[in-house]
């Protein structure tokens, strides 16, 4: 039986350590773009304070979607400090005011 996708956002606290963030920011957007080609990425992006990101994952259960998180290069390099995931329902989107 194949589970049914769904989304799950997840707001996350990044370190403060800046150099670190902007030396491994290419590989964790790599990650990402691969994650968008397997259609497990509706959207990301950090805070414009560079304090955390917003990142909305498709998977078919939480825990799947907390392992998409934690294969994450920032998480690997602990990057993510905090992070809270909760299942997601978009009931209305203006595709005209996301730039990517």
């Amino acid at each position: 039986m194949k589970t049914i996708a769904m989304k799950f956002a997840a707001i996350i606290e990044y370190a403060q350590d800046k150099a670190k963030i902007a030396k491994i920011r290419p590989t964790h957007r790599q990650y990402l773009a691969t994650l968008k080609e397997k259609g497990q990425l509706a959207a990301s992006g950090p805070f414009t304070d560079d304090s955390g990101a917003l990142i909305v994952y498709e998977a078919g259960s939480k825990e799947e979607a907390e392992a998409i998180l934690k294969g994450d290069p920032f998480h690997q390099n602990a990057i993510f400090l905090r992070w809270e995931l909760r299942p997601w329902n978009p009931v209305i989107a203006n595709r005209e005011l996301f730039p990517a």
